[in-house]
């Protein structure tokens, strides 16, 4: 099974498209991740630069936000349908909101596979703090209600909002790993969603703990034949990066950080027996 690696836009919005491409296939990745833009000739742009430099696109879903249902669902639907008429290889979705019902997020999750099922673009739900999908018991049960419902998974939330290593709810990260077809490889610990630097030994523990994660969704979707995985090192800008007081700098490199996790896991999974 191939693992395809693919750079987050987050953080590097400043940097021209064409500039930015050319430093993402540089680097080894296969893709980019990024949301599409609602304007035509900037979402043809995208596509152009994509295409020249010869990278895949995860069209990245977060736009939606808005708290009264009945806007929401409609906006939500027209986001989905315009990322999947750009063929990404698939969509990673924040979907929904931690406070509207389980009804309402309900209709979300099937909006969300009514737009997969007519387009052919699979449709991954990030597990997310604000998001329907905010902590990892709240998770299994939507899990348990929908069993088509596939997951974008990054451990580092329900982490946080748990305040540990989720040591005490494995059967429902079990469930939500089996479910796992898109990974945002991010490392986070008890009281954040993202360690100062993976790199460090004081965030060694951490980091075991989300490889371990990782090892199995990359061992479940090889038994199940899959033919690839797709994995985002999704380390974030200030203010998930850590940064000095006063002079507001970030304590280490956004890009070089992600660069780390892409090769770390591509050595471990690509180049390894095991994946």
């Amino acid at each position: 099974m191939k693992i395809l690696f693919f750079c987050p836009r987050w953080g590097h919005a400043h940097v021209p498209w064409n500039v930015f491409a050319q430093q993402v296939k540089a680097a080894g990745y296969d893709g980019v991740e990024t949301d599409v833009p609602a304007d035509e000739k900037e979402r043809e742009q995208l596509l152009e630069t994509l295409a020249k430099h010869g990278l895949l696109l995860v069209a990245q879903h977060w736009e939606t936000v808005t708290p009264d249902f009945d806007v929401h669902l409609p906006a939500y639907v027209e986001r989905l349908q315009r990322m999947a008429a750009v063929s990404p290889v698939c969509i990673n979705s924040q979907t929904g909101r931690d406070f509207f019902t389980m009804e309402q997020n309900g209709q979300l999750i099937d909006a969300a596979a009514q737009v997969a099922a007519a387009t052919g673009i699979p449709v991954y739900h990030e597990t997310h703090r604000s998001k329907f999908s905010f902590a990892a018991h709240v998770t299994a049960a939507y899990l348990q209600q929908f069993p088509g419902l596939q997951l974008t998974l990054d451990l580092s939330h329900w982490i946080a909002v748990a305040e540990s290593f989720l040591q005490e709810q494995q059967p429902a990260v079990a469930l939500a790993v089996s479910r796992t077809r898109h990974i945002h490889a991010r490392v986070g610990h008890t009281q954040g969603a993202q360690v100062s630097d993976p790199r460090a030994p004081e965030w060694e523990a951490a980091l075991q703990v989300h490889l371990d994660c990782w090892d199995e969704v990359v061992r479940i979707n090889k038994q199940a034949g899959l033919q690839q995985l797709t994995v985002t090192a999704e380390f974030g800008p200030p203010p998930y990066m850590p940064v000095l007081p006063y002079t507001q700098q970030p304590v280490a490199s956004q890009w070089e950080i992600n660069l780390y996790m892409k090769a770390l896991l591509n050595s471990r999974y690509n180049h390894n027996p095991f994946a």
